[in-house]
């Protein structure tokens, strides 16, 4: 209590900042928020997969995997709240996007898959010849009721990540990649593998671009920007800043993380060349490092980065749903999101992920259209070109969606579109919606003057 008062204080009475100690503590906690079993595997593959080419790609990994997902934060700071920067497109279409969003990254998909991704980690080091599904479900059990324990008490939330759960994840990181880089487990592939042989730098935007951290910064950033007004910081302007400079130091935690894992990845190259997936590529190199102690590094890893992104989830997640339908408190919502995560972590997960994907295909082009109309001056007198954009991105990226979902050999006109081979076919259209929505709402300003 002490220290909370004595940061506000460091803020002054204006509330312009918190000081360089209040930025890094929030910097941390946003990032513990971000960084999950995700983050974890996507960039070692990439480093394994790239091989020769692996600066380039990590740099592409890099524009999506943090720089949108920071900006998005800044923009719902400048706006308030997520709902106020979607409000700007339509009420109605607020309340759905948001909705749909926070239910797909939420107990529908993200939230299960933390405690999933958790057990594969652990279970290694249970003992043998158990019942597996009674293992699972033992430690599900066990892993909401701790993550719902903390997100009742919200205002904890930041001081724990920022100060334990952050650090230490930070640390055991650490500890992992020093390893390799004392001692390189092998070297990079010859020859890239996959789309990084052509284009590595978009394929790496891709990569970055599922991670799908840029629709959690929707929901993470009002735990941050709660956390800050907590503080001291209430003017919005003040607001806005200190949720950028903690921005900035959890961007950069992001960026160093992976750039790390990727050289990670890269060093198992010889090592692993056929590699699936990220968790693969750590566990062996744990292992290669620390004999039998590396199963407990990776398991704890996994463990203490999927809670983090658990707990953060719920915490804002139920917020948002006990201010839109505030029929049930706070605390139902949290509860009821965690009964939901546990039951569907033990079963249906796999059919689950297979019908989230698409939705979540539909909702992050829209979320970058919403981003960027947060972040472009002037874009809340002239909302007519965005709600313009959005159409046309929403329309590109629905349709893309539906044909993932339902037939996915289907040949569509859309097929056509520049950058579609790339996944990135709602990009043209939305510029072009942009400009036409410009124009229009010129003529009519110029219009209503006569």
């Amino acid at each position: 209590m002490e220290e909370r008062e004595g940061m506000a204080r460091d803020a002054g009475e204006t509330g312009k900042t918190l000081g360089a100690r209040g930025s890094l503590e929030v910097g941390v906690a946003l990032f513990s928020m971000f960084f999950g079993a995700g983050n974890l595997i996507i960039a070692p593959l990439l480093g394994v997969q790239a091989g020769p080419n692996v600066v380039a790609a990590t740099l592409g990994y890099l524009v999506s995997g943090v720089g949108l997902p920071i900006a998005a934060i800044v923009a719902i700071a400048r706006a308030g709240t997520a709902g106020s920067l979607l409000d700007r497109i339509g009420t109605r279409f607020s309340r759905v996007f948001a909705i749909l969003t926070y239910l797909a990254i939420g107990p529908l998909l993200a939230i299960p898959r933390t405690a999933s991704t958790s057990f594969e980690m652990v279970s290694p080091l249970l003992p043998s010849g158990g019942d597996a599904g009674a293992f699972r479900l033992l430690f599900s059990l066990a892993f909401f009721a701790a993550a719902l324990a903390l997100a009742l008490h919200p205002t904890r939330i930041v001081r724990l990540m920022g100060k334990v759960t952050g650090p230490l994840l930070i640390a055991l990181l650490v500890l992992m990649v020093a390893a390799q880089v004392v001692a390189p487990a092998g070297d990079p592939l010859a020859e890239a593998q996959t789309g990084y042989a052509a284009t590595p730098a978009v394929a790496g935007f891709l990569q970055g671009y599922q991670t799908l951290d840029l629709l959690a910064s929707l929901a993470f950033g009002v735990v941050i920007t709660s956390s800050i007004r907590s503080l001291g910081v209430t003017r919005p302007d003040a607001v806005a800043r200190q949720v950028a400079r903690s921005g900035v130091v959890a961007g950069a935690l992001m960026a160093v993380v992976y750039c790390a894992l990727s050289y990670l990845g890269s060093r198992m190259g010889t090592v692993m060349p056929r590699a699936q997936n990220g968790a693969e590529v750590i566990s062996l190199a744990a292992s290669m490092h620390f004999g039998t102690a590396g199963a407990v590094l990776t398991a704890a890893v996994f463990l203490i980065a999927c809670f983090n992104v658990c707990v953060g989830l719920v915490s804002s997640i139920g917020e948002y749903f006990a201010k839109t339908f505030p029929r049930l408190s706070y605390r139902a919502w949290a509860m009821l999101i965690a009964l939901v995560s546990c039951g569907l972590s033990n079963v249906g997960l796999t059919a689950i992920l297979a019908y989230s994907v698409p939705v979540l295909m539909a909702l992050y082009p829209m979320g970058i259209c919403a981003v960027a109309m947060g972040l472009v001056p002037g874009s809340q007198r002239h909302v007519l070109p965005w709600r313009v954009s959005m159409a046309c991105v929403g329309a590109v990226s629905t349709l893309s969606a539906l044909r993932e979902a339902f037939a996915s050999g289907l040949a569509l006109p859309l097929d056509r579109l520049p950058l579609s081979s790339m996944g990135l076919g709602w990009v043209v259209p939305g510029v072009l919606g942009f400009v036409a929505g410009t124009v229009v709402g010129e003529i009519a300003h110029a219009h209503h003057a006569c």
